[in-house]
């Protein structure tokens, strides 16, 4: 009994044979040949539930990753398994946050583009200048007499996950403002409706789900 016949039976679907060797003692928390993944890693990409659900039973490492450092959270995210990426996050968090954070390394970079005049609407606002790097290209008639660019209503600016906001796109680079308070937080969701998107609002449902879903609303 090796942990290639326990991938195997896991890919066919037959839990029957998969809780008879997990029973028997096999090292459920094993690496396979193809892709180093654990029997949970398949399990994620397939859907089964009752199936992930029993490994997590069972002892399996919900952090466990492959040769493409993918948790099982992230191969049933990528594969669109939605009620599989809710549970395993959930269990994700309850097992151990420091290593949530550490291992799976799951934070999106994310921006959203706005005219300068939006925020300006916020009453403790003001435009800063932090780790700046003047464009080259920049048209001479936009600067100042000390040679800054002047910020005005019709500049496209950046926000970031992190709330703070930018001239330039990249995360940290050219910063108009960084006094992230919880007055700024709501402005924003309240005001500009700025929120960063969740994994699950971003996931595209498995065509498997897509049907359940339908045949749920029937």
């Amino acid at each position: 009994m090796s942990i290639m016949e326990l991938i195997e039976a896991v890919k066919s679907g037959d839990y029957d044979r998969v809780k008879e060797m997990v029973i028997a003692g096999i090292d459920i928390n094993g690496h396979g040949e193809e892709q180093e993944w654990t029997p949970l890693n398949y399990v994620a990409g397939n859907g089964d539930l009752k199936m992930v659900k029993f490994f997590i039973e069972n002892g399996a490492d919900v952090f466990n990753v492959g040769r493409d450092k993918r948790t099982p959270y992230m191969i049933a995210l990528a594969a669109g398994r939605v009620e599989v990426a809710k549970f395993l996050r959930e269990i994700e968090e309850k097992v151990d946050m420091e290593k949530c954070r550490d291992s799976s390394k799951r934070e999106r970079k994310y921006c959203k583009a706005y005219h300068l005049r939006d925020l300006h609407k916020f009453s403790g606002w003001t435009d800063s200048k932090i780790n700046w790097k003047e464009d080259k290209d920049t048209d001479e008639g936009d600067k100042t007499e000390g040679g800054d660019k002047e910020f005005s209503d019709d500049n496209v600016v950046f926000i970031h996950q992190d709330f703070t906001v930018t001239q330039s796109m990249y995360h940290n680079e050219n910063v108009i403002y960084n006094n992230i308070t919880s007055e700024w937080r709501q402005f924003l969701e309240d005001d500009i409706q700025f929120k960063v998107p969740d994994d699950l609002d971003l996931i595209v449902p498995n065509e498997d789900e897509q049907e359940k879903v339908k045949a749920n609303q029937s």
